[in-house]
């Protein structure tokens, strides 16, 4: 079975509620989800998954990285992901001149480790609405998609 970790930062719970929609629709693509908060595991942990995705929020008006999801950050482009499908999304607030640019930056830290981008980068405003979920299970599809045409 293809396993999935999916790793989040969330204040106010959006963000992890993003995460948890996307472990269902993986988990109903036969994908087996670990869902952990980021100060609970290293990015290490992600070398046991085929599948690693990261849900972020960013934090105000300049756009900044969650506080405590900055040691994950830095220590993941530290990982050898070769062999491995990634994908970041998050949640924003439109109100900012910056729109989740936190979500950006995870996905260029992804890039550093050598795994394979299986989707487009998803970004939600605050909460996810009917329109976000639909695009939350095309990311668990296209994800799993991805890893299958490059490691099967």
């Amino acid at each position: 079975m293809i396993k999935a970790l999916i790793v989040f930062a969330s204040m106010t719970g959006t963000t992890e509620k993003i995460a948890e929609i996307l472990a269902q629709n993986l988990r109903d693509l036969n994908v087996g989800v670990l869902v952990k908060e980021c100060t609970e595991l290293y990015p290490q942990e992600y070398l046991d998954y085929e599948i690693c995705v990261m849900a972020t929020y960013t934090y105000g008006a300049d756009g900044d990285l969650p506080e405590e999801a900055e040691d994950f950050y830095y220590d993941l482009e530290e990982v050898d992901l070769t062999g491995k499908v990634f994908g970041v999304l998050g949640s924003g607030d439109r109100i900012y001149k910056k729109f989740c640019p936190a979500v950006d930056d995870f996905e260029k830290q992804f890039e550093k480790t050598n795994a394979i981008k299986g989707v487009e980068s998803l970004k939600i405003n605050l909460d996810p609405h009917k329109k976000d979920k639909e695009n939350i299970r095309r990311f668990a599809e296209s994800i799993l998609e991805s890893y299958k045409q490059a490691f099967t």
